[in-house]
């Protein structure tokens, strides 16, 4: 999958995976997702409901939302998108 993004306010042009060197992703955060949260990220990088990421882990909804509670506030964040591009500038994820 990849990111394009073209026109908007900066007219920038993200049709290249980017990612940062993995020293620099650990370096910024205070604290490393778990193999089974980067994978709900990864489901939700590619925009899919909590529901649809709980049939395909075979896990709960209940579980999908506790690891996605994790993933914010591991990440800062307080949405979906934001710990998508966080995860992203982070180097934890290719679009």
């Amino acid at each position: 999958m990849s990111l394009t993004a073209t026109g908007g306010k900066h007219g920038a042009d993200m049709s290249e995976s980017t990612s940062l060197p993995q020293s620099m992703a650990d370096a910024s955060l205070p604290e490393r997702l778990t193999e089974r949260e980067l994978e709900v990220l990864r489901h939700v990088a590619a925009g899919m409901h909590n529901h649809e990421i709980a049939t395909e882990l075979r896990v709960s909804i209940k579980g999908i939302e506790f690891h996605l509670c994790n993933i914010l506030g591991k990440l800062g964040c307080r949405s979906r998108t934001e710990a998508v591009v966080r995860g992203w500038q982070a180097g934890m994820l290719e679009l």
